[in-house]
């Protein structure tokens, strides 16, 4: 199916009334109660639903012209196969046809069971070991064949559009251009310099967005939530944003990761050269990608420090920091025992 074309000056997303969203879920075969919860998700919309006589859902509905159908499906196949050999992750739920992705009015959406959890606690040695174990039986797994559509994480796709789309669209002040230019070529060349000193990598299928606010803990563990930016990528793009603190304290995180992961999975020791490499990049994709929503009403609302000449200063700077980072060794792992 094709994304239905807005009304000038209309964001898709305005059309996503509440009685609109109720009958999608409807069409599926579900009978809603009129409960409705809107989630905080801001590149998807996603709500929890009400459903009679048993549970809530939860129901995503796909930013319009994102992904294809193609790479949606995909996502749910990478989903599944992990559930079903019982990890921890959120599959999208399958109707009695068959299907995962549904479309109603224009609108793609999914359909999936509550998760109940809370943030884990990554300061605790059992927490990142519990994690590791976890995120190496999922690399385990998709290392075992290859994502036909989604994306590849690279350079190009996070470093260079990003940027290039930034100073196109005239969104860094003028008198910051020439700064940021120059910082962001200098900072990309260290990125390429980084990933061709590690060698040539395994490319898996990952998470892709693996930061604590995607993992929801519960009794009996982390349930990693959201696959939606699954793509294809160094094993480590799913551990370093488990990692916070001082270089001390990032080893000794990374200890207990990898600990955990080794389990499972055999990690790269030549990927830890790639954190702070893919720390900048995340920085720039984040940048850009704000820019890109920018004309989605819920981003100004949400987002009103960005676009600012004081929000601009700051990226500049964090930029700067993050290229003397890349200029000291690789973060190694803690020496604990």
């Amino acid at each position: 199916m094709t994304d239905k074309v807005a009304e000038v000056g209309v964001h898709p997303y305005q059309r996503l009334t509440p009685d609109l969203l109720l009958d999608a879920v409807e069409s599926t075969g579900l009978r809603c109660d009129g409960r409705l919860l809107a989630l905080n998700s801001f590149e998807n919309r996603v709500y929890q639903v009400g459903i009679e006589e048993t549970v809530p859902i939860i129901a995503k509905f796909y930013r319009p012209g994102r992904w294809t159908s193609e790479m949606i499906l995909e996502e749910h196949a990478f989903a599944l196969e992990l559930a079903a050999a019982e990890l921890p992750v959120v599959p999208p739920l399958v109707d009695a046809d068959s299907r995962t992705l549904h479309e109603f009015d224009g609108f793609r959406f999914a359909v999936y069971s509550r998760q109940a959890g809370r943030a884990p606690e990554l300061e605790s040695q059992d927490t990142l070991m519990w994690m590791g174990r976890f995120i190496g039986r999922i690399h385990a797994i998709g290392a075992l064949q290859s994502f036909s559509h989604r994306p590849i994480l690279t350079v190009e796709a996070f470093g260079d559009e990003p940027s290039r789309y930034l100073l196109e669209q005239g969104f860094i002040p003028a008198d910051l251009v020439p700064a940021y230019s120059t910082l962001v070529q200098q900072v990309l060349g260290q990125i390429r310099a980084s990933f061709d000193g590690a060698g040539t990598l395994q490319s898996i299928r990952l998470h892709g967005d693996c930061h604590p606010g995607n993992v929801l803990w519960a009794t009996d563990g982390p349930h990693f939530v959201d696959l939606d930016d699954a793509r294809m990528g160094p094993a480590v793009q799913d551990l370093w944003m488990l990692l916070s603190g001082d270089r001390e304290s990032m080893g000794r995180q990374l200890r207990w990761l990898i600990d955990g992961y080794d389990e499972f999975f055999d990690f790269d020791r030549r990927e830890l050269a790639l954190i702070e490499a893919l720390r900048t990049l995340r920085m720039i994709h984040y940048a850009g990608w704000l820019a890109r929503r920018w004309d989605d009403p819920a981003f100004p609302a949400a987002f009103p420090w960005f676009n600012t000449q004081r929000y601009w200063q700051d990226h500049i700077l964090s930029l700067r920091e993050q290229s003397a980072l890349m200029d000291e060794p690789a973060l190694t792992l803690a020496r604990l025992y």
